[in-house]
C-alpha cells in the first residue's frame, strides 16, 4: 500500500501534465472575468497555461497544462473563485445551507479504471482522506471517449483531491508505460515493472521500457487525416509531431500530399502499445483542433 504520496506530485517528477474542466457558460464568465482580468491573474500567479473552448454551446471545456503544482495552484485559485460566487449568490437569497463548490474533470475512460481502483477502493480512499465527494460518470461523454468526473467540497478538500487524482494519472501513466515519461528513477520503475505482470495485455512484459523485451512485436497503422487538420498534427516546423512521436515512442510518417485527394496517409510504426498511444495523442490533437471549431 503506498503512503498518501502527495511527495509523487509535488516535485519528484517534473512532468507536464494537462487536466481538462467541463464548465458552464456562468462558470466560464466567473473564470475569464471583466475584460479577461481573472483568467489573466491566474495565469501568472499559477504558471499553468488555460485554454478556454472558443464557442457558443452551453459546456465549454477548460483546459489547464503545466508542471504539477501550477495545475494545484490554478485548480486552488479557481475553487476559491467558485467559493467566492457562492457566498456573493447566498448574501441575498434565503438559503441557509452553503453549497459545495463544483468542479467536473474530464477523464480519459481508459484511466478511471486507475481512479476507481480495484471494487472501488481507490476512489473511497480518495473520499475519505480529503473529505471531498468524487462521482466518476458511468457514461462516457458524448462523441469522446471519455468521462466525466466530479468533485465536490470545500475549496482545500477540491485541491487535496486533484492532487491525489494527478498522482493517479501519473502513476498510471508511468506503470502502464502509456507514457514513456523521463523519469527520474528508472530503477525504481524497472521493478515496478517487473512485479506487476497484469500490465500485459498487449503481450509484452513490460510497455513503456523498450530493451526489456527484444521479442516485443512491431506492427504498423495507417489513419487518414483531412488536409485541414494535418496542420494541427505536424505544429510549427514539426514540433507537434516530433513531441507524439517522442511521447509514444512510435515511428510517424506522413505522406506526401496526393493531388485531387483531400486527407493524407499516416502511418504509425512500434509496439502495441507506442501506436495506441500515438493514436491516443493524434485524436486528442484533432479533438481539440475540432472542438476549437464550435459547430463541427
Amino acid at each position: 500500500m503506498n503512503t498518501k504520496d502527495g511527495r509523487v506530485s509535488e516535485g519528484g517528477l517534473n512532468v507536464t501534465l494537462t487536466i481538462r474542466l467541463l464548465m458552464h457558460g456562468k462558470e466560464v464568465g466567473s473564470i475569464i472575468g471583466k475584460k479577461g482580468e481573472t483568467v489573466k491573474k491566474m495565469r501568472e500567479e499559477s504558471g499553468a497555461r488555460i485554454n478556454i473552448s472558443e464557442g457558443t454551446c452551453p459546456e465549454r471545456i477548460v483546459t489547464i497544462t503545466g508542471p504539477t503544482d501550477a495545475i494545484f495552484k490554478a485548480f486552488s485559485m479557481i475553487a476559491l473563485k467558485f467559493e467566492e460566487d457562492i457566498n456573493a449568490s447566498m448574501t441575498n437569497s434565503s438559503v441557509t445551507s452553503k453549497p459545495p463548490v463544483t468542479l467536473r474533470l474530464v477523464v480519459p475512460a481508459s484511466q478511471c479504471g486507475s481512479l476507481i481502483g480495484k471494487g472501488g477502493s481507490k476512489i473511497k480512499e480518495i473520499r475519505e482522506s480529503t473529505g471531498a465527494q468524487v462521482q466518476v460518470a458511468g457514461d462516457m461523454l458524448p462523441n469522446s471517449t471519455e468521462r466525466a468526473v466530479t468533485i465536490s467540497g470545500t475549496p482545500d478538500a477540491i485541491i487535496q483531491c486533484v492532487k491525489q487524482i494527478c498522482v493517479v494519472m501519473l502513476e498510471a501513466f508511468t506503470i502502464q508505460g502509456q507514457y514513456a515519461i523521463p523519469h527520474p528513477d528508472l530503477t525504481k520503475l524497472h521493478q515496478l515493472a517487473m512485479q506487476h505482470p497484469p500490465f500485459t495485455p498487449l503481450g509484452q512484459t513490460t510497455p513503456g521500457f523498450p530493451g526489456l523485451d527484444a521479442t516485443t512485436p512491431t506492427s504498423s497503422h495507417e489513419l487518414t487525416i483531412p488536409n485541414d487538420l494535418i496542420g494541427c498534427i505536424i505544429g510549427r516546423q514539426g514540433s507537434k509531431i516530433n513531441e507524439i512521436r517522442q511521447m509514444s515512442g512510435a515511428q510517424i510518417k506522413i505522406a506526401n500530399a496526393t493531388e485531387g485527394s483531400a486527407e493524407r496517409q499516416v502511418t504509425i510504426t512500434g509496439s502495441p502499445a507506442n501506436i495506441s498511444l500515438a493514436q491516443y495523442l493524434i485524436n486528442a490533437r484533432l479533438s481539440s483542433e475540432v472542438t476549437g471549431l464550435g459547430s463541427l
